[in-house]
């Protein structure tokens, strides 16, 4: 009788466990709208049509939310807000560099990136949930971690027994802009914000018994690689992601995917070494952008070995 109970109880968990691990999707997105209002925002409301016609759970959008040379103005956030607006399910946004960092540009209207951050942070993120029409619940920096609270931006959420989450880290060497000292002052904030947050990631994702991790951001943190290093001493993204993401990645063993933007090419590869090694655990998915309209739908299923697939969300004509 007790063979047969246990037996009972194992089919019982398994049935359970199939049940709750069945494959999911989410959309992603990036480095959109590009352009003045005649030309980039049609385009751009089509493609959200479309997503709203797939209806997944949530999309995620990794940054630029308008081109590096358009004027960092409120209108243009506003406007941006109200294409957010248009999602019919959640939207999950991390800032990227055409926000804030490069707004000292004259073409960008001259302003000073700090200020046009604290006002991206007031106007985009609301403590405990994402955008768009049902907003998702998930968590924020700035509320677990009293070391950082003004990292709002920076957030994570559990679906599926995946756990998702934002890192503020941004193109244009993620600020790390040696000339100019308040760049240095802000970069060093954030890089520590930004360590500390994967670190309680993969921590999170080993207590909560995650099947897997998606990281998303603005970078492509390939673009101040050397003839010798991937991330050399004057990367933005050396801390954060050559001595911080990926060893954990190495050592958590789970599959791990990193979604990004910023150079406008659609790549779904893994390019990432430690000590030499591939990380075969490691995934990068880089969104396309800019011209390019489209999207990346993503499948889940973590009864693969492999749990990550991906097809292109074209706009319907």
């Amino acid at each position: 009788m007790k063979l047969c109970r246990l037996g009972w109880l194992s089919l019982s968990f398994l049935a359970a466990f199939a049940a709750h691990a069945q494959p999911f999707s989410f959309v992603a997105l990036g480095d959109l709208p590009y352009g003045d209002e005649a030309h980039a925002y049609p385009p751009y409301r089509a493609l959200i049509s479309t997503i709203n016609k797939i209806h997944p759970p949530f999309s995620i959008h990794v940054g630029d939310i308008k081109s590096g040379s358009t004027r960092c103005s409120d209108q243009e956030s506003v406007a941006q807000l109200g294409h957010f607006n248009l999602f019919e399910t959640a939207v999950v946004y991390t800032p990227g560099d055409n926000e804030w960092t490069d707004c000292h540009r004259a073409n960008n209207g001259a302003y000073d990136p700090q200020e046009r951050l604290h006002a991206l942070r007031q106007r985009f993120f609301t403590l405990g949930q994402s955008l768009g029409k049902v907003p998702l619940q998930l968590d924020n920096q700035s509320r677990l971690d009293p070391a950082h609270v003004q990292f709002i931006e920076n957030q994570r959420w559990l679906h599926q027994q995946v756990l998702f989450v934002t890192l503020h880290i941004v193109g244009s060497n993620n600020n790390f802009e040696v000339r100019e000292p308040a760049a240095v002052a802000e970069y060093f904030e954030r890089d520590k914000a930004n360590v500390a947050w994967i670190r309680q990631a993969f921590a999170y994702a080993r207590q909560s018994s995650a099947k897997a991790l998606v990281f998303a951001m603005q970078a492509d943190i390939f673009e101040s690689k050397s003839n010798w290093e991937d991330f050399p001493g004057h990367s933005g993204f050396r801390n954060s992601i050559g001595n911080t993401l990926l060893p954990l990645a190495a050592e958590s063993a789970v599959p791990v995917l990193l979604i990004h933007g910023d150079s406008h090419v659609f790549r779904f590869d893994q390019p990432f070494t430690l000590e030499k090694k591939p990380l075969t655990n490691l995934t990068r998915l880089e969104v396309p952008g800019a011209s390019d309209v489209r999207a990346v739908h993503v499948t889940v299923d973590v009864r693969e070995r492999m749990p990550f697939a991906v097809r292109l969300i074209e706009s319907e004509k």
